[in-house]
């Protein structure tokens, strides 16, 4: 083999190596960048209950007004998970979320394809609770009142895409536009066959609003620190700063390889 050669594959190996050590800076920084955004998603224990207490009748009925109605289909203890995916899946993806909250939107814009991709597959299961941490962080009821329409969606059969609906069109986290019942119902319109007249009566009504308080309290009492929080088979896996959308895979994968 000529000089010339030699150093054209060396470089050749050099460009690759150069090339794979700048993707994984960058799903480096793409990780650090959601994990950031947490901070502003943070648990404050001292002020929530009460504060969430004092906007419970701002907007729809008060959450102590009546028992916890829960979504069609809810599982889990006291029913305060929303499911999606099939039973039979060997893995579950438990996501505590608020969809006031920033760092959520970035998690689920980094992981929507892939997490789709397992559930579809049947090798994922995954399962939603709601919960009203901006509202107690920031005042205003928008946590809340998403949440209870993204309940009326689990009713209609179409939680799924409502939910990444209002992902999509997630207001400045200080700015509390979910918090309009009206704009919500605007937003189903975005989601084929959602609107109708029950979806919007139990949005008015705040059907689940006693249901999502409840999902938010267990939060408060499962000791987590704020969202979102990712469990993988009951391992938290958002704090790990070499998780990404492949990785996730290849273990959900292996677990049902198992």
């Amino acid at each position: 083999m000529s000089e010339k050669n030699r150093e054209g594959k060396r470089s050749a190996r050099e460009r690759l190596a150069v090339e794979r050590e700048k993707r994984r800076a960058a799903d480096k920084r793409r990780w650090a960048l959601i994990v950031g955004a947490s901070i502003v998603c943070v648990l404050g224990l001292a002020t929530v209950v009460g504060v969430l207490a004092a906007n419970a009748g701002k907007s729809g009925k008060s959450s102590a007004s009546g028992p916890a109605t829960a979504p069609s289909g809810a599982t889990g203890k006291d029913g305060l998970a929303i499911p999606v995916g099939q039973d039979s899946a060997k893995s579950t993806l438990t996501v505590w979320e608020d969809f006031r909250c920033p760092a959520c939107e970035a998690f689920e814009t980094a992981y929507r394809p892939t997490v789709r991709q397992l559930a579809d597959a049947g090798q994922l299961k995954v399962e939603y609770h709601l919960v009203t941490l901006i509202d107690g962080n920031l005042r205003g009821s928008g946590s809340l009142r998403a949440a209870n329409a993204a309940a009326c969606a689990q009713d209609a059969g179409k939680f799924w895409d409502y939910h990444d609906v209002l992902y999509q069109n997630q207001p400045k986290e200080t700015q509390d536009t979910f918090a309009d019942n009206d704009k919500l119902i605007e937003l189903a319109g975005k989601v084929d066959g959602l609107t109708t007249p029950t979806f919007e009566k139990c949005v008015k009504d705040g059907t689940h609003d006693s249901w999502v308080q409840k999902s938010n309290t267990a939060f408060q009492g499962g000791g987590f620190s704020g969202t979102p929080t990712v469990l993988l088979d009951g391992k938290n896996i958002y704090g790990d700063q070499t998780m990404t959308p492949a990785k996730l895979k290849q273990m959900v994968e292996a677990a049902n390889k198992s």
